[in-house]
């Protein structure tokens, strides 16, 4: 697939996890800080969204994402064009400081 005809989407990562006990906590950290140095950013509260160049890096994230599962708890994945989490509107609050410096058409790709 040439560069041309790439689409840069955004893969959107939401979960709820128990954190009771020790073993719940453990694995809410380890998810968290999995998506992190997997080059996640958080948009909000649980809500984590990485950006992706094609359909390619999307299912190869994807099954690292299921790769890094917790046992237990709720997670979701949503994946959308970037032109369609450009047009997310923001009701309540401040952008964050990712969101206000950095746009698909920004990023250099080595």
């Amino acid at each position: 697939m040439s560069a041309e005809t790439r689409r840069y989407m955004r893969l959107l990562v939401f979960f709820d996890l128990p954190v009771v006990t020790k073993a719940e906590r453990r694995a809410y950290t380890l998810f968290r800080r999995f998506l992190i140095n997997d080059g996640y950013d958080m948009i909000q509260f649980s809500v984590y969204g990485r950006i992706l160049n094609g359909s390619d890096a999307l299912e190869k994230h994807f099954k690292r994402l299921i790769d890094n599962l917790p046992p237990e708890g709720s997670v979701r994945c949503l994946s959308v064009t970037e032109k369609q989490f450009a047009s997310m509107k923001l009701l309540v609050g401040l952008p964050l400081f990712q969101e206000k410096t950095i746009k698909a058409n920004q990023m250099l790709l080595f």
